[in-house]
């Protein structure tokens, strides 16, 4: 499993923008299919709403990529 951090500038980011800027899609569009497919959880529930608002403390999910946002 590949552990990645993502440091918040902001209060929040939605969860296709996290994907595209680690790089663990490649291009926004790609991030919204494996989000709508179901290939993307977060807390360990799967997400499938493109914009979900990931915040500090949460721990994103792809494959054997997990982002732990801070």
């Amino acid at each position: 499993m590949t552990q990645h951090h993502f440091a918040l500038e902001k209060e929040f980011v939605e969860l296709h923008t996290l994907l595209k800027l680690l790089a663990l899609a490649p291009s926004g569009g790609a991030a919204k299919a494996m989000i709508a497919a179901g290939a993307v959880s977060v807390d360990g529930h799967t997400e499938t709403r493109k914009a979900c608002k990931i915040r500090a403390g949460q721990v994103v999910r792809v494959g054997e990529d997990e982002v732990r946002v801070s």
